[in-house]
């Protein structure tokens, strides 16, 4: 960070937010996690279509990294 407005001080709070932002989300993949597997474990839905929906979502998000015809 060579910006003319940064700071020590500036730094040290980006880093304490990117903490904050890493444990936040660890908690939701946990809780994300939890529910998957009860909805797994009561029959609800197959790992098959937990896996096949994450697919699809990550294609839809994700462009490929080349062009397409």
């Amino acid at each position: 960070m060579n910006s003319q407005f940064s700071t020590p001080m500036n730094e040290v709070n980006m880093l304490a937010k990117l903490a904050d932002m890493k444990e936040e989300h660890y908690h939701q993949l946990v809780t994300l996690s939890a529910i998957m597997e009860l909805l797994i474990e009561k029959g609800i839905l197959t790992r098959q279509e937990i896996e096949q929906k994450a697919a699809e979502l990550d294609r839809f998000i994700t462009p490929p990294p080349y062009p397409t015809v």
